[in-house]
């Protein structure tokens, strides 16, 4: 289904496809014709993605038909082999974690996973972990330093689950002990925004020494309709939190949140799934490469000066 600003794109497909079906039932030559639609189209495209609002953007993040974390895990990395539970209290299927292999080198890979369909989501909660997994993380995290392994997290999640049993288990304590046991990884660690960081819920597995983004994902505090919520008491008004929060790749990139962004293929990532892969593994190789001569000491400290710079400001008056 297309998202709302796509509806002219749509209609100009269409009005192709109608125009090849006409000439294929009559037997006529509209190849020109065609020709020029099709190359309208195209500039359509990009015109459109070119100025896409924040809150367009935020649309494109959650569009359905995205690659999820169990698609790099499949498509950017070999040999991926999953470990379960946390030693503690069981499995949450909103984490996946495991070894995989990027290029020559062994990693740990820790990715958030929404579902594909209904069904799926329901399962993987939306993405929205338990303090089960973020202890399923801290194993991995424990693993990584073991073997020297460089660890990678691809973050998707509206945020961690915020019901009443998560809360009893102690999410918040579960949360900020993943982000310091991240945060003193002996290890390179790369952070990836796939579709959606929200909150704590991906600052858990986002503390890392190179943090990189897709164009269309999103990172911030809180998503812009809780936003709106707090703010204005009216979800209605996510478009104006989503423009105040600055949430978007070159946003982050611009405040220093984020170290590179990740170009997509043209309509998102959604339109054409295994370049968008293709392109996050050659960023991750790179991004690997580049950590590895780094010792223990330097890589703790180019993540602790990385993250204490976060947060500077300006005084309006």
């Amino acid at each position: 289904m297309p998202l709302p600003f796509e509806k002219p794109i749509e209609d100009l497909e269409i009005k192709i496809e109608e125009m090849r079906a006409y000439a294929g039932e009559q037997g006529i030559d509209l190849s020109d014709e065609i020709t020029l639609l099709e190359q309208r189209l195209e500039r359509l495209r990009r015109d459109t993605f070119d100025n896409l609002t924040r809150w367009q953007r935020v649309q494109v993040a959650r569009a359905a038909g995205r690659p999820t974390a169990m698609d790099y895990l499949q498509g950017a990395f070999d040999g991926f082999t999953e470990l379960h539970g946390d030693r503690t209290l069981g499995d949450d299927p909103a984490i996946v974690a495991g070894l995989a292999r990027l290029g020559e080198r062994s990693v740990v890979v820790i990715g958030q996973q929404k579902g594909r369909d209904t069904k799926e989501n329901i399962h993987r909660n939306f993405g929205m972990a338990h303090p089960s997994g973020y202890r399923k993380a801290m194993r991995m995290f424990d693993l990584a330093d073991k073997f020297g392994l460089p660890v990678i997290t691809p973050i998707d999640t509206p945020g961690a689950y915020p019901g009443i049993a998560a809360e009893e288990q102690g999410q918040a304590w579960v949360i900020a002990e993943s982000i310091r046991r991240m945060s003193r990884l002996q290890v390179p660690a790369i952070s990836v925004v796939i579709g959606e960081g929200g909150s704590g819920g991906a600052l858990a597995v986002g503390v890392a020494n190179r943090v990189l983004i897709l164009e269309n994902a999103i990172y911030s505090v809180i998503s812009p309709e809780s936003c709106a919520a707090i703010l204005w008491r009216d979800a209605a008004e996510a478009e104006k939190a989503a423009e105040a929060l600055k949430l978007t790749a070159y946003d982050l990139l611009e405040l220093g949140v984020v170290d590179r962004v990740i170009d997509e293929p043209v309509g998102g990532a959604h339109k054409d799934r295994e370049e968008t892969i293709r392109r996050v593994r050659e960023a991750m190789l790179a991004e690997v490469a580049s950590l590895m001569p780094l010792d223990r000491q330097a890589l703790e400290a180019q993540r602790r000066e990385r993250f204490r710079a976060l947060g500077r400001f300006r005084d309006a008056a």
